[in-house]
């Protein structure tokens, strides 16, 4: 709410059907349902989300994605990123806030989406919303697979790295440091999102492959939530054994 007006929102799933490690894997069977359905029925559940919606670039996710009801719109085949395809989806459209849901992360919760779109409504000074929870274990540390974050004293992002950060001299975490596991969900102000995605890939962003750099680099303020709900995402063919035990 923001002078007692409420905001609307909009979720969007960027769907794109190749993926370098796991090709088509938002269409991987997991318990007779392709993994996408997962995201969409979780996020579904939003009470903050006005419309929900998939952005794909292939017209098999767009077939798999109407047959159990949910809402997909076909997007060009040659964006570079996933908020590049959700800001051609929303140029037209009439929204404040807009959540940018992964489609590999079938076990986010709808809390998580409420949570990460409720902060740019609460939080004026915010630009880009996002979470994190605490993370112990010493091999996700050390995975390049999993994202870190390190924040300033008020919530905000300071740093995303696939490393380990902070790091120390022997390379072992310290017992001072909190370290934050980087949840791969966004909201954004409509204009913020149509601003960036106009913008070239910066030179950190490149290095690590993250575009969330490209946001700190050009001054946009990043808040960063802590939750307690904890994520996998589904980036190899072990991640997607993983998750159908899970599921």
């Amino acid at each position: 709410m923001t002078g007692g007006k409420k905001l609307r929102t909009v979720g969007v799933i960027p769907a794109r059907y190749d993926s370098t490690r796991l090709p088509g894997k938002l269409l991987s069977n997991i318990g007779g349902r392709p993994l996408i359905r997962y995201t969409y029925e979780s996020a579904a559940k939003s009470k903050l989300i006005d419309e929900l919606i998939v952005a794909a670039d292939d017209e098999r996710i767009i077939k798999a994605v109407e047959k159990f009801g949910g809402n997909a719109v076909m997007t060009a085949p040659d964006h570079a990123s996933g908020s590049e395809r959700i800001a051609e989806l929303i140029e037209k459209m009439d929204c404040d806030i807009v959540v940018n849901i992964q489609g590999d992360e079938p076990t986010i919760s709808a809390e998580s989406i409420d949570q990460v779109a409720e902060m740019l409504a609460n939080d004026p000074r915010a630009d880009i919303g996002t979470l994190a929870f605490e993370e112990e274990a010493r091999d996700d540390l050390d995975n390049t697979n999993v994202v870190k974050v390190v924040l300033d004293k008020n919530g905000y992002a300071l740093y995303f790295s696939r490393a380990m950060i902070p790091h120390t001299k022997t390379g072992a975490p310290h017992q001072a440091a909190t370290y934050y596991h980087h949840v791969g969900i966004y909201s954004y102000r409509r204009e913020v999102l149509l601003k960036l995605s106009r913008l070239p890939q910066s030179p950190l962003e490149k290095a690590e492959e993250l575009e969330q750099l490209k946001a700190l680099e050009n001054g946009y303020r990043i808040k960063v939530g802590i939750t307690r709900y904890r994520t996998v995402d589904v980036n190899t063919y072990e991640d997607l054994k993983r998750i159908r035990e899970i599921l």
